[in-house]
């Protein structure tokens, strides 16, 4: 459909089909519409918008009707080569045309998206000998790939940065004629429309699915993206707060306390990733949002890739990165439950030639609770540095570092929540644990990356993690409920402390090549690993338990005495895993790719028992492939299909000493996806899931309770996700989805979870939905509003059929306003205070959801 003119609020359009109608009648019907155009001015306006480096782009006069038929005369055109020319100012993509015609340039076509800057040219054909798109790998340092490809109807150049806008002056040159396609500066003779980060709440480029920054159109894989924008406009802190924006994704743990975040992807767990790297840190060692980017989250098996992982998909945080011109913007939060938040973030170049760049994010937390006994405060800081070691090779060097001391809370028990009790409701605010943990989390790292050529270059990357930590507790216990007189709950001691270390070194080359007609795009890489202490699947450490008073949930009497410690466990973990992949993305037709991967992973565990004096080793190997195919009839439109399978350790032994057997998981996916238009995109999904030798709790009699494991025969989820994201109309963004989740237990071992039994927390039907409009002009301009609904169905209970918690409807809300450099929020959660249950770890283990709060931020870029 093609716009001829506008105006007031009357378009007229007319749609040329192509692949439907001759070409004689679609030039007749251009003469006949153009006619009638040419008698009506259209009205025209100037405005500017600020993109997401903050820099100022215009909005150029809107298409006239002579300027549209000068288009239509140049139709024909055809672009029949591509050249990159690296200069002193920067890098020009030259065009050359068919006999030397010109182009139309449209400079309103001009744009940002995400960390790309997008060109389209109208009415012109792509016509490159072998009949592909025109695609180079790091062309500069900043810039990650340059790609020239065909939509419909017309050209689109992007040129992509890494995790940031290109820095590089780029300039595109066609027919004679130079465009700089960067940003441009203020222009004071204009209106300043402010309309945040350009881009918004669509991301159309990602790492997480190939490695390299491919479309999520050519993915065969469901990969879903919560930007920046998002983060900033929903005030996100936690990542279960981030991905309550991802179909398919429900909470374990609660939303007390960060260090509980866990995220389930389609009724199973996820795996959490950093910057495409694997993070061997638990989730309980937590994720502090002061230096990050945005939250790729991919649904499904991703071994090919990743590694050990669970089927469930992996949950990938991008860190911001250093910019090549001067930032530096500081905000403060303060909210409920004594609620307080700051915050800095500085970069820039370290000398003249911005050879050297540098990113320090610092943030300080303190704050309590809805719930009694509660306070937590942590420390953040994170320094970057960028280093270009010539024009073709660049050296991060990268830390994090935080220093968390906080309470622990076991939730309440089933009786009086969820289940009726005889005296009464227990107190939405109760508290039955008595506790203290203190830990600290060092990240740090390198990322080397070199550019052998347009098409080749080859990333090293290294990561160090220290963790320690110290907790004293006194809990209930989480499987069991209240005692018989439905008032007390028992609860024993425990103090403990761990010392963990994790190493890893990733070395992976990507290439681009053709073999006649068929365009390739390689991936080949090594990943190796070492945790020294416990991980996602196993506990390292030193424990004592002793003896606790019991408490009454009604009328709680705390500090009272404890029984004598004793040494429970002492356990040492060493933990070796290496990792080859191999990966073609092929473009067998410009609407016809295929991609074929596979990693074989060898792992290898210790287990020293200090107490018991023992040493058990246990290794294994697996081989994890993927295959996926992606049809696009017509470019905005991708049909895929793919299968994949994902394999994880399972550490540890059971009651009786006998190794666990690795977990595997099949999923087979097929889905469209739809470019609705450039800033609006959608994606549907069908899956069938399948999960085996799943680790669940040991309930049999005689097993000491929540110390034992047993491995269930399988597990499927079956269902389809739909999503949607992008920027409906200038200052309307929007995010939502839908996920329908069959998950249930289909084999089974001797434990008390029968066959057709629901997967805990685990709801059949979600809804997530976050929209907000900004005024774009007049007495309003830079204010805005959001409204977020999350809608989660019932569950069942924490492997127990024995219950289910019920659903519920969330309200969240906000209000801001923007000018210039300023920016002020206030933030509502539950904003009708409605009561509901997240989640539950058991019958004496049921979480409430987080009462009505509000938070207020104010933010200041200079």
């Amino acid at each position: 459909m093609m716009k001829l003119w506008q105006v007031g609020g009357l378009a007229v359009t007319v749609s040329l089909v192509g692949m439907l109608v001759p070409t004689e009648l679609r030039f007749a019907l251009i003469a006949a519409t153009g006619a009638i155009a040419a008698e009506v001015t259209p009205q025209v306006s100037r405005s500017q918008e600020r993109d997401s480096s903050g820099s100022l782009r215009s909005n150029r006069p809107a298409t006239t009707v002579k300027e549209w038929m000068a288009q239509v005369e140049a139709a024909q055109v055809q672009v029949t080569g591509v050249k990159l020319e690296r200069t002193e100012a920067g890098l020009d993509i030259v065009l050359e045309t068919a006999e030397g015609k010109p182009l139309t340039i449209d400079a309103t076509k001009f744009r940002t998206e995400g960390n790309s800057l997008i060109a389209e040219i109208p009415n012109a054909t792509l016509a490159l000998p072998q009949g592909q798109p025109f695609v180079a790998e790091n062309p500069t340092a900043d810039v990650a790939n340059v790609r020239v490809e065909q939509q419909a109807g017309n050209i689109r150049v992007s040129v992509a940065g890494n995790n940031a806008l290109p820095q590089t002056e780029v300039t595109l040159k066609a027919g004679g004629l130079a465009y700089s396609l960067n940003p441009e500066a203020d222009e004071p003779d204009e209106e300043i429309v402010v309309t945040g980060e350009r881009g918004g709440y669509r991301v159309p480029n990602t790492s997480v699915g190939t490695r390299t920054d491919t479309p999520l159109r050519d993915i065969p894989q469901t990969i879903q993206v919560v930007p920046q924008e998002v983060l900033r406009d929903q005030n996100v802190t936690r990542l279960q707060d981030a991905t309550r924006n991802v179909a398919g994704a429900s909470q374990g743990g609660s939303s007390i306390t960060d260090r509980d975040q866990q995220v389930t992807l389609r009724g199973f767990e996820s795996r959490v990733l950093r910057n495409g790297v694997r993070d061997q840190d638990r989730p309980d060692t937590g994720v502090d949002f002061a230096n990050i980017e945005r939250v790729e989250v991919l649904s499904g098996p991703a071994s090919v890739l990743f590694g050990r992982n669970s089927p469930g998909g992996a949950v990938n945080v991008v860190t911001k990165q250093p910019l090549r011109d001067p930032f530096y913007a500081v905000n403060a939060t303060i909210g409920s439950f004594d609620f307080y938040r700051g915050a800095i973030d500085l970069s820039g170049p370290l000398n003249d030639s911005r050879t050297v760049l540098y990113r320090l994010n610092v943030a300080y937390q303190d704050r309590n609770a809805f719930v009694d006994r509660f306070d937590e405060s942590q420390f953040f800081i994170s320094p970057v540095i960028s280093l270009a070691l010539g024009d073709h090779t660049r050296l991060t060097l990268e830390g994090e570092y935080i220093d968390t001391a906080d309470s622990f809370f076991f939730g309440l028990p089933i009786e009086g929540t969820v289940l009726p009790n005889p005296n009464g409701r227990i107190p939405r605010n109760r508290n039955t644990a008595e506790s203290y943990v203190n830990s600290t989390l060092s990240r740090v790292g390198y990322r080397l990356e070199h550019q052998f050529s347009d098409n080749w270059s080859i990333q090293n990357v290294f990561r160090a993690s220290f963790f320690e930590t110290e907790s004293s507790l006194v809990v209930q216990n989480l499987g069991i409920g209240l005692n018989p007189d439905q008032r007390t709950i028992n609860r024993t001691r425990f103090d403990g402390s761990e010392d963990r270390q994790s190493y890893g070194l990733q070395t992976y080359l990507t290439g681009e090549f053709s073999t006649g007609s068929i365009d390739h795009q390689l991936l080949f890489g090594v990943d190796l690993n070492r945790l020294d202490g416990g991980g996602y699947t196993a506990t390292a450490g030193r424990g004592f338990i002793g003896t606790a008073s019991p408490i009454d949930v009604f009328n709680p009497v705390y500090g009272q005495p404890t029984g004598p410690l004793t040494l429970d466990f002492d356990v040492d973990l060493l933990t070796d895993s290496l990792g080859v992949y191999v990966q073609d993305l092929v473009t067998l037709a410009p609407n016809l790719k295929l991609l074929l991967g596979g990693q074989f992973d060898l792992f290898r565990q210790t287990t020293k028992d200090n107490l018991a004096d023992t040493e058990s080793t246990e290794s294994s190997n697996a081989f994890s492939p993927r295959v996926g195919i992606v049809y696009q009839p017509i470019p905005p439109i991708s049909l895929y299909a793919s299968y994949a399978r994902s394999f994880l350790p399972n550490g540890g032994t059971d009651f009786e000493g006998n190794q666990f057997q690795p977990e595997r998981g099949t999923q087979y996916e097929v889905g469209v996806k739809a470019d609705l238009n450039d800033q609006l995109s959608a994606t549907l999904a069908f899956y069938n899931l399948t999960r085996s030798n799943v680790l669940t709790p040991d309930t049999r009699p005689g097993v000491p309770p929540d110390r034992f494991s047993i491995q269930v025969g399988e597990q499927r989820s079956r269902g389809f996700d739909l999503t949607l994201g992008g920027e409906i109309l200038p200052g309307w963004s929007i995010i939502v989805g839908y996920a329908y989740i069959d998950a249930e237990v289909t084999a089974t071992n001797d434990n008390s979870i029968p066959v057709g039994s629901g997967l805990g927390n685990v709801p059949q039907n979600s809804f997530n939905l976050w929209t907000k409009y900004e005024f774009q002009s007049g007495v309003l301009q830079g204010f805005g509003v959001g409204v977020g609904l999350f809608y989660v169905g019932e569950r069942p209970g924490f492997f127990d059929t024995s219950y289910e918690l019920p659903s519920y409807l969330r309200t969240d809300a906000a209000l801001y306003y923007q000018r210039d450099r300023f920016r002020a929020a206030v933030n509502f959660r539950n904003l009708f205070n409605i009561t509901y249950f997240e989640s539950s770890y058991g019958r004496g283990s049921i979480f409430y959801g987080e009462p009505f709060a509000v938070q207020g931020t104010i933010s200041w870029q200079f």
